[in-house]
């Protein structure tokens, strides 16, 4: 079983990136995801979720209009495309799959500086 991020990277502020999360081992399709981030000296928050067939999105407020969750079962991945990226953005971003179990991903580090 893995979830595996990837996508991370140096951007500038106001720029664009988009991380996905590859899984495998597991019925995907049965599971919903969320996207978490932490950032150094600071908690691990939720960023944005979607149900297992895509009908129900959440983002957090510190996101919302500037982040897209979406979800591809027949590739079992999901994507977090980000735009308007600001330094207050910079952290380790994880997928985190819940279903019939909980799987975390490894984690891949977004860094948005000038």
């Amino acid at each position: 079983v893995q979830l595996v991020e990837s996508g991370g990277g140096l951007v500038q502020p106001g720029g664009s990136l988009r991380l996905s999360c590859a899984a495998s081992g597991f019925t995907f399709s049965y599971y919903g995801v969320r996207w978490y981030r932490q950032a150094p000296g600071k908690e691990r928050e939720w960023v944005a979720g979607i149900s297992s067939h895509g009908g129900m999105i959440n983002y957090a407020d510190s996101v919302k209009g500037r982040f897209t969750i979406s979800k591809d079962n027949a590739m079992k991945t999901v994507y977090l495309q980000m735009s308007s990226l600001k330094p207050e953005d910079t952290a380790v971003y994880y997928c985190y799959a819940q279903g019939a179990s909980t799987y975390w991903g490894q984690g891949t580090q977004v860094t948005v500086s000038s």
